[in-house]
């Protein structure tokens, strides 16, 4: 009798055959995801105290602008999007991520970077169906003019120069299985001061995987993995005398300063998203990284959006976690999606506190086709 009346109780608050098990599964599988984060959060611990007190190699690269985040959502997500990298900013953050979109998108980035300095980046996504998905970008990183100085012209000289870099890349990605996707991208970089210059190739490289658990991405990057640049051009240009304590000798021989053989800001990625909450009202999304750079000590990225009705997105994160001596810090942002016909348009809004360097403001437009 008592037996009875519990099966009738449990059928009772359960109507739907088998919703217990169903909710339990659920239940586990989120509980499993948020450990998934929070072993790679500790790993983030663990990593850096291990290699407390040696010296780091900060500042020893070359073209350090390619590791300048690009599109305000994931940069108000605190940069954690290695895992995420489902729209066309997933150019700069896991090539393999373009593989999941499945119309044309172009994204646009703007931002008013440290000390006047200008940050522009265009990308274009396009798919191919079964073929896979191509991408092209371009970021460019400029002042304004400046007026040479010397020893002898400390106010300067009345001729101006001009500072500059530069990267073109092409990528290409594909979904090896419903759940595991690729990619890769390869780079042109040229770095400009007055009248010299470096340059170079790169290569990005990206995964992504789908786990069976629900809402729940792993990804890995590479990015920058190319050859060395170093300094040339007519600025190095100098006249010296070869010998100065033999009188009658040309004392105008040309020869050329020899500059040093700099490596790309290579780095390695490892991410995790979670989709926490996900109906047709709300949405919530959860993401961590942890990086492992070759001119800096490793740290981790946390963030996460929330999204109302995809009309509204809301977001937070930390960037530079467990990384000493780092300026870089608390971030936030918004977005808002509307659509115009077939066409998907996408203002993003990011916010990013740079400590004693003040802060950095950055817009994205992003349009779908």
């Amino acid at each position: 009798m008592n037996q009875a009346k519990m099966n009738k109780a449990e059928r009772q608050s359960n109507p739907v055959p088998g919703w217990s098990a169903v909710r339990r599964t659920l239940y586990l599988d989120r509980v499993q995801a948020l450990r998934a984060i929070v072993w790679l959060v500790i790993l983030g611990l663990v990593i850096p105290t291990a290699r407390a007190g040696e010296v780091t190699k900060v500042g020893t690269t070359a073209a350090p602008f390619l590791t300048i985040s690009v599109g305000a959502r994931a940069l108000g997500m605190g940069g954690a999007f290695v895992g995420v990298a489902n729209d066309a900013s997933a150019l700069f953050w896991n090539v393999a991520g373009i593989a999941q979109l499945h119309r044309p998108s172009i994204i646009f980035n703007h931002a008013e970077w440290l000390a006047d300095i200008n940050f522009d980046y265009a990308g274009l996504v396009a798919p191919l169906g079964g073929a896979g998905t191509l991408g092209a970008s371009f970021t460019s990183l400029n002042t304004a003019d400046m007026e040479q100085t010397t020893e002898l012209n400390p106010e300067g000289t009345g001729v101006l120069f001009s500072v500059g870099s530069f990267a073109f890349s092409l990528s290409y990605a594909r979904k090896l299985t419903d759940k595991f996707m690729i990619g890769f991208t390869g780079k042109f970089v040229r770095e400009t001061i007055f009248n010299s210059h470096a340059t170079g190739v790169a290569l990005d490289v990206g995964t992504l995987f789908q786990t069976p658990m629900p809402g729940l991405k792993l990804g890995m990057s590479i990015t920058n993995f190319g050859t060395k640049m170093h300094m040339s051009g007519d600025d190095l240009l100098i006249q010296v005398d070869p010998d100065p304590t033999i009188s009658g000798n040309n004392e105008t021989i040309n020869a050329l300063f020899q500059t040093d053989d700099f490596d790309m800001p290579l780095l390695f990625r490892v991410g995790i998203s979670y989709e926490l909450v996900k109906n047709e009202t709300h949405q919530l999304l959860l993401a961590a990284d942890a990086l492992h750079p070759n001119d800096n000590d490793e740290s981790m990225n946390l963030g996460g959006e929330y999204r109302f009705q995809d009309l509204i997105s809301l977001r937070a994160g930390y960037r530079a976690l467990f990384l000493q001596d780092s300026e870089e810090g608390f971030t936030v942002g918004a977005g808002l999606n509307t659509r115009l016909g077939s066409l998907s348009f996408r203002l993003d809004y990011a916010y990013e506190d740079f400590g004693r360097l003040n802060n950095v403001q950055k817009f994205t437009i992003l349009l779908g086709f």
